[in-house]
């Protein structure tokens, strides 16, 4: 049997990664890796083939106990934490040490041609710390609508982002979970590749607007902005200013980068064809509805 341990289990990505790593035949043990025991059983209240232990990606202590007698590593990097060197290090070296071979990597897509992002140093790391990998390369999160970009939804109808008309390919996290979750399971196959995960849609955000009109029926503005205005912004919102950052390469960098590449990466591992947007928005549209409503 082997040991699967899944980092970020409780949120959006690890969620859909154990879920469909228990839809699969196979010998092993999915292992959450979470900062609360208690809370992630809450979670996983219905799914009975889950192990648990206490991990934190900020607490160095914790690293020794999970990682012990693990096989495959899924790790990812919490969007609150950009300092490669001050977390990933230690974790990976830790992981070494724990004699951890297997890491599946969930970074995004076009990492080779961003290095200021954190993702391509992770990747750096990894590769410089000999393990076998498999770098699962997703591009622009659906899911983005309904948890970093949704407050503003809510509060104002409006998104605002440095992005102008770069056009973003949307994928939703339930494909990315459901990919991942045959990659782990068949990592001998795919090892040392990295791959991308997309959708099948480039769009703008005054086109995910206008579908967010069309198909919730809530007129949602998008306002484009220069970066040092999008800064001062959301730094006056409260947002941390290495969150901030990296919004700001995530949003304002595809402005100068030519339109997203659409793989079938997808399709090649799950025999499926991936999530329209319009679809996502149909499935999730209560969650787009104005605080005045919801209130």
């Amino acid at each position: 049997m082997k040991n699967i341990l899944v980092t970020g289990a409780t949120g959006n990505i690890g969620k859909e990664v154990i879920y469909y790593l228990n839809t699969l035949e196979n010998n092993s043990r999915i292992i959450a890796a979470v900062r609360d025991i208690s809370k992630a059983k809450t979670t996983f209240a219905t799914s009975q083939d889950i192990s648990y232990r206490t991990f934190d990606f900020k607490d160095k202590s914790t690293f020794i106990k999970a990682l012990h007698a693990v096989d495959i590593l899924f790790l990812l990097r919490p969007p609150e934490i950009s300092e490669v060197n001050k977390y990933f290090k230690p974790l990976l070296e830790a992981a070494k040490k724990a004699n951890i071979t297997k890491i599946v990597f969930l970074s995004v897509q076009g990492v080779e041609r961003s290095k200021a992002i954190p993702h391509h140093k992770i990747e750096i790391l990894i590769k410089n710390l000999d393990f076998e990998f498999i770098f699962i390369r997703p591009s622009y999160f659906m899911q983005n609508l309904t948890t970093t970009l949704l407050s503003e939804i809510k509060s104002k109808q409006k998104i605002t982002l440095p992005s102008g008309k770069a056009k973003f390919n949307w994928v939703d996290v339930k494909n990315i979970g459901e990919a991942a979750a045959v990659l782990i399971n068949d990592f001998s196959v795919y090892k040392n590749q990295a791959l991308e995960i997309t959708g099948s849609e480039n769009l703008n955000f005054y086109e995910v607007t206008k579908l967010i009109d069309e198909e919730a029926g809530i007129p949602i503005l998008y306002n484009s902005v220069n970066p040092i205005k999008f800064y001062f912004v959301k730094r006056k919102e409260g947002i941390p200013s290495e969150f901030i950052i990296v919004m700001l390469l995530l949003h304002f960098l595809p402005r100068f980068q030519k339109e997203p590449k659409i793989s079938n990466w997808y399709k090649k591992l799950t025999s499926k064809t991936p999530t329209k947007l319009a679809t996502f928005i149909k499935r999730e549209k209560e969650s787009f509805l104005p605080l005045s409503i919801t209130n």
